[in-house]
């Protein structure tokens, strides 16, 4: 091989190096993120991917108010006193779509013990699809229309704050969010999630 061609490769390996090197970091620095209870953060990840904040150490949510995707106005601040579920959602999301009955099952078993569930229906252009996707699911409990994600945008970062779609919020009587996922929930699972905040006095 001639040495303009070994010159011509250097740089092309020194690129590739340098490459490999970035995405190294740069999947270091996800990780690091994604590890809850570290960093400046007040809330432990727990290994069922449903992450918990113990009762001095939570957040009060941030205005999550509008209009419902029915057109009504809503607060989730009115329900204070109640336990609040949060259910981020789109119509187009495959994993929203497994979970909606099982959400609307905790929500008819739960409502008359004091929780309120709320749904934010998110990246739908229009209300139409999100309409049809309550009907088609069963649907009852109301849910914001937020289709440009700014409510998700008011919760401070290292918090327990939606990232996904979906993403699930337990908020306490206290207006603070207690419990956090990023995944799909079964009906079983969302219980886990619910019982111990309903549980607290």
């Amino acid at each position: 091989m001639s040495a303009a061609c070994r010159a011509d490769q250097r740089p092309n390996r020194t690129r590739r190096s340098r490459a490999a090197l970035l995405t190294a970091v740069a999947a270091l620095v996800l990780s690091a993120c994604g590890s809850g209870g570290a960093g400046n953060t007040d809330f432990v990840a727990g290994k069922n991917g449903v992450d918990t904040a113990a009762k001095g150490h939570r957040t009060a949510i941030p205005d999550l108010s509008g209009k419902t995707i029915d057109g009504k106005q809503l607060d989730v601040r009115d329900f204070k006193g109640q336990v609040v579920v949060v259910n981020v959602w789109g119509s187009l999301c495959g994993p929203c779509r497994a979970e909606a009955a099982n959400f609307e099952r905790v929500y008819q078993d739960t409502k008359d013990q004091g929780v309120q569930f709320v749904g934010i229906n998110t990246r739908d252009s229009s209300t139409s699809p999100a309409l049809a996707f309550e009907k088609e699911h069963g649907v009852t409990y109301p849910s914001l229309y937020d289709p440009t994600g700014k409510l998700m945008l008011r919760f401070k970062k290292g918090t327990l704050n939606p990232q996904l779609i979906p993403s699930t919020l337990i908020i306490d009587r206290d207006g603070k969010v207690a419990a956090r996922t990023l995944q799909a929930l079964s009906e079983d699972n969302l219980r886990k999630m619910v019982n111990p905040v309903l549980a607290e006095k």
